[in-house]
Parts: C-alpha cells; sequence; structure tokens
C-alpha cells in the first residue's frame, strides 16, 4: 500500500476511512488472480513492532494496516481520521461476500470457537457461504476447500506470520485476501462479551476488555508505552 497511509513508529497505517477500506477491497475482490493480506495494527501491535523486527516487517508487507485504535488518531496527529475495526470490519466483509458469491474461511480461535463464529455468522447471513472453520492451522492440501476471503484469529503476531509463511499456499489455494482477525471469533461467537459501542467510540473499549478479563493488565500496560514512545519521538523531531 503506498498511498493514503502515514508513519507511526515505523509502520505504515492506512488513512482511509472505513467506507473508503470497504470499498478499496471490494475492488481487489473484483479483480481475478490477486491475493491481498490486511493486518490490525492497535497500540500493542506498534509497541511488539519496536521490539519484533520481523513482526514489523511483515505488517509493513501487508497490502493494508487498519487504525485498529482510537490512539492512533492521536499518534498521526489526525492523518488517522477514524478507527477502523478488525471486527467491525470482519463482519463488513462477511456481508460483501454475500451480496458478491464469494466464500469465506475461519481458521484459528479456541476449540469449537471457529464453528460457533460460522453458526453466529450464518445466523445473521443465512446466504453466506463458509468453505471451511476450525481451530486447526494446517491449511488443506487439496482441492476440497475453496475459499476466496479467509479470517485467521491466532492472536497477534502468531496471525500475521502464519498468513506471511503461508501466502504463496493461501494464493495457489484461490484464495483471494487473508486477514488477521485477533480476538473476533470470540466477539461473534459471544465467548466474550464486546465493549458497548458508545464505550468503543469513546476509545474506552480498552477499559471494558480490562473490566471483563483482567488477566489482560499486563498487556494493557502497553498503551501507557505506546503513549511515551509517541511523545518520545516528537521529542525528537
Amino acid at each position: 500500500m503506498k498511498e493514503n497511509v502515514t508513519n507511526i513508529l515505523g509502520v505504515k497505517i492506512s488513512t482511509l476511512t472505513y467506507s473508503d477500506t470497504l470499498e478499496l477491497i471490494f475492488k481487489w475482490l473484483s479483480e481475478k488472480g490477486v491475493f491481498k493480506t490486511i493486518v490490525t495494527p492497535n497500540p500493542e501491535f506498534l509497541v511488539r513492532a519496536q521490539k519484533d523486527m520481523e513482526f514489523k516487517r511483515i505488517l509493513n508487507s501487508a497490502d493494508l494496516a487498519i487504525p485498529d485504535g482510537s490512539k492512533l488518531i492521536w499518534a498521526s496527529k489526525g492523518k488517522v481520521l477514524e478507527r477502523v475495526s478488525g471486527t467491525d470490519l470482519m463482519i463488513s466483509l462477511c456481508g460483501v461476500c454475500v451480496k458478491s458469491g464469494f466464500t469465506v474461511g475461519l481458521i484459528g480461535g479456541g476449540e469449537e470457537i471457529a464453528e460457533k463464529t460460522a453458526e453466529c455468522l450464518l445466523k445473521k447471513f443465512p446466504k453466506l457461504k463458509i468453505g471451511i472453520a476450525t481451530a486447526n492451522c494446517d491449511w488443506p492440501r487439496n482441492d476440497t476447500v475453496r475459499v476466496d476471503v479467509l479470517f485467521v484469529a491466532l492472536g497477534m503476531v502468531k496471525q500475521e506470520r502464519w498468513i506471511y509463511n503461508n501466502r504463496e499456499k493461501l494464493k495457489d489455494s484461490g484464495v483471494r485476501l487473508a486477514m488477521g482477525v485477533g480476538g473476533a471469533f470470540d466477539y461473534i461467537s459471544g465467548a466474550v462479551p464486546r465493549a458497548p459501542k458508545f464505550m468503543r467510540d469513546a476509545g474506552l473499549e480498552w477499559l471494558f476488555r480490562l473490566l471483563v478479563q483482567p488477566w489482560r493488565l499486563k498487556r494493557q500496560l502497553a498503551l501507557l508505552e505506546f503513549v511515551t514512545m509517541v511523545m518520545r519521538g516528537r521529542k525528537e523531531e
């Protein structure tokens, strides 16, 4: 992605709005023989990328890096206009696939979470075609599985590395788009409650996650580390 991006802590982040992001992805899916990847950076991603150069390289190799965190708007000095939630984008893309006749695939999540996610998506989109839904990360070595859009929920770093390492295999299998979606399966399946919309809009989803999952405290400290890194970078400009 060479335009409509800004640089935050050395990682290229899309400045497209939510609607423009969907429009771009729809354009990609309309093209034959393409294979695109999407990553969903938030402050935790960017902090990790400062300590893991391979992860940073993988993030920057993606065709689209959506700003999945309200703090990225602040960090970009307003170049990022709005947060593009990975979970919301996944749901919207399922709607696009229904209208266009594309098949989706779900890989990752906890035990039976992918299958439960598929059930919930089918309730919302009865005509959605789902080619695979499994926690098994071994991509099928046959032609029985047909997937156009693949959602991978293996958690930060692992899912991006899996997509990157399997990109040629996925492309040869006919996959047009692969996206790491983190905890999206948990939210969609109902395994983990999602923050109310007003909290998401206010940039307080992190607080809701912490209340629901106190064990995330150590991970949430990355937000403070992120702010410190950005402020330090501004002083050095």
